[in-house]
């Protein structure tokens, strides 16, 4: 179809374009099908419900395809990380913050460009990254680690590159949250956020990377569901808002591409204007592309809304075709509309580079004078992991955990798991299996939003009946040490997922060198430090 072929279109299938939507189960279901072929819908989102392995999810992507008169968007959160819906028959990158304590954007363009190919050459073709929010709040409980870190320059750099390695492998980037999530106390799944700065502290940290990806010519851009009064007084959302959307993205920041909602059924519009008057609103303030994940009877009423509201007048025909024409344009470039196949990805790379960012990643805060950790002592790895996924981290049981990877390195290893909030059989466990051993690496996860877990690092830190060797292993948010600042060994990973905890354990035993610095301000650890 050639690029004015969108005016062909008839109003309920120019609709239909402006719509991403999910679905459950890993083929198509009736809903989906539904959605592609009596709404014209314009893309579809995976989740880990969708997806098994990367043949699995080609066969899907090609099955949906066929069904679409017009080629769809096939979008994923593939953040690296800890944010991941894809794991077996892919390379999983190390996420932003990691790259961030690396500080290469050489390597941040190779590992989005390696693993964009992956993606597409399944059959995805946009991925919902980088995030370009600056995470300067060490109580943010949504981005964290997903950020670059705190520093708006460097967030603009990192993400520069690898928006720019995603569109070179033939993948639609999208850079998120916009106007920024990363000093927010509140997470949108849940509630709706505030940022109360003024417009001047906003354009000189949360608008630069922004602006920077405008320059470098960005596909798309994520909004958020975050409150800015400085640009909205009203207390709309940035999502809905006309004045933020057109007012500021738009006319002020002179960005023209594509525009995508975060998804409407985040309780932050679900629960409070409502699905589908988000998507009317939505599309009125700018946006052209509304993500629904979830519910077969949101995503329908939301695009009846949206017809309605073009017939009844609200929203200007003329709106809804400049958002056609900008999605129709970025299918165009992505290659959509052609049927030659993608460039091979190359595996085997990407899995050495993921190792090689990994092993330039893992950061000792302090307590550099304990390492390397002898081979002659009993180790205990108390393993903290999350048991209940959410809409951000769809959690899966790890098995290559630290005390496997040290296992590997040759050490004698007692693990142990807990939950995020462990219990008091947990704690008895844990205080038990620590009696004889000479050192306790406790690797936490988020420790410092559950009080239960942070008393459990206390607890076995202070076990002073003899000398023991006892280290915190921060393996998500590297804040943990605000809650147990007086832990005498503290490193940071970012993440836990297998390539990072073999990298910690090269660390933890001396084969390799922590050369990670922090992307973050950690209480009197400031940026860019690491232990000597």
């Amino acid at each position: 179809m050639s690029l004015g072929a969108w005016n062909a279109l008839s109003l309920k299938e120019k609709v239909g374009q402006l719509f991403i939507c999910g679905f459950d189960g890993r083929e198509s279901s009736e809903g989906i099908r539904k959605l592609i072929e009596e709404y014209s819908l314009g893309g579809v989102i995976y989740f880990r419900r969708n997806l098994k392995d990367a043949s699995q999810v080609e066969a899907l992507s090609k099955s949906l395809q066929e069904r679409a008169k017009i080629p769809l968007f096939i979008s994923i959160d593939q953040e690296g990380g800890m944010v991941v819906r894809l794991e077996e028959g892919v390379s999983v990158m190390p996420g932003a913050m990691a790259i961030g304590a690396a500080g290469r954007p050489d390597w941040a363009y190779e590992a989005a460009y390696l693993s964009g190919a992956e993606l597409r050459e399944i059959g995805i073709n946009m991925n919902f990254a980088p995030c370009l929010d600056v995470n300067n709040n060490p109580a943010n409980p949504v981005i964290g680690v997903r950020s670059y870190g705190e520093r708006p320059e460097s967030v603009a750099a990192l993400g520069v590159a690898a928006l720019t390695g995603y569109q070179a492998s033939g993948v639609a980037a999208v850079a998120k949250h916009f106007p920024g999530h990363g000093d927010t106390a509140a997470d949108s799944h849940h509630e709706l956020p505030v940022v109360p700065h003024g417009r001047d502290r906003l354009d000189a940290v949360e608008l630069l990377p922004f602006r920077s990806a405008i320059s470098s010519g960005v596909d798309a851009i994520m909004t958020a569901h975050v409150v800015f009064p400085a640009y909205e007084p009203d207390g709309v959302p940035a999502t809905l808002s006309r004045r933020i959307l057109t007012g500021l993205l738009r006319e002020q920041l002179g960005y023209g591409g594509v525009i995508v909602t975060d998804c409407l059924e985040m309780n932050a519009i679900s629960e409070t204007i409502g699905v589908a008057r988000g998507a009317v609103e939505a599309i009125k303030g700018g946006a052209d592309l509304v993500l629904v994940s979830h519910r077969l009877d949101r995503q329908v009423a939301a695009l009846e809304a949206v017809y309605d509201a073009v017939l009844a007048g609200e929203i200007p025909e003329s709106r809804v075709n400049e958002a056609v024409e900008r999605i129709w344009s970025l299918k165009h470039s992505r290659g959509l509309f052609e049927s030659k196949l993608p460039a091979a990805s190359d595996r085997k790379k990407a899995q050495e580079t993921a190792l090689r960012i990994s092993e330039s990643t893992v950061t000792v805060v302090k307590g550099h004078d304990f390492l390397p950790l002898s081979r002659s002592v009993n180790v205990l790895t108390v393993w903290a992991e999350a048991r209940v996924g959410t809409e951000v981290v769809e959690v899966i049981e790890q098995h290559r955990t630290l005390g496997a990877a040290l296992q590997d390195e040759g050490y004698s290893v007692t693990e142990l798991r807990v939950g995020l909030t462990p219990d008091e059989s947990e704690f008895e466990a844990a205080l038990a299996a620590a009696d004889d051993k000479d050192a306790i690496l406790f690797a936490s996860y988020d420790a410092g939003f559950s009080p239960p877990q942070s008393e459990l690092i206390r607890r076995l830190a202070q076990l002073s009946d003899r000398p023991r060797v006892f280290g915190l292993i921060a393996t998500r948010t590297p804040y943990d040490l605000l809650a147990v600042p007086d832990v005498p060994l503290y490193v940071c990973t970012y993440e836990n997922k297998p390539t990072m905890m073999n990298a910690l354990a090269g660390v933890l035993s001396g084969r390799i060198p922590a050369h990670g610095r922090l992307p973050v301000t950690i209480g009197s650890f400031p940026r860019y430090s690491s232990a000597p």
